[in-house]
């Protein structure tokens, strides 16, 4: 957070700096983009090297076996033999 705060800061020393000399059509140009490469490396500065933004998740119990499965069963539908999925619940 000081580091974000501290970039801001120099951000706007830079523009305030840039913003009271009056500058010709040329220089204005220069100096505009001087100023963005300058506060882009310190904003982007602070931005790599803040904390990342996400937390471990919590533990969860998994059991180890299912209640309920998928079993494969042969039946007769009065023309042949066929396969079908049940479940099964212990």
């Amino acid at each position: 957070m000081k580091k974000t705060i501290a970039a801001f800061v120099a951000v706007a020393t830079v523009a305030g700096s840039l913003a009271a000399t009056p500058a010709s059509a040329q220089r204005g140009v220069a100096a505009g983009l001087a100023a963005g490469l300058i506060g882009g490396a310190i904003v982007g500065g602070a931005i790599a090297s803040s904390r990342p933004a996400y937390a471990a998740p919590a533990p969860v119990y998994v059991d180890e076996y299912p209640a309920c499965r998928m079993v494969r069963e042969r039946f007769w539908d009065g023309y042949g033999w066929r396969f079908r999925r049940v479940e099964v619940c212990n």
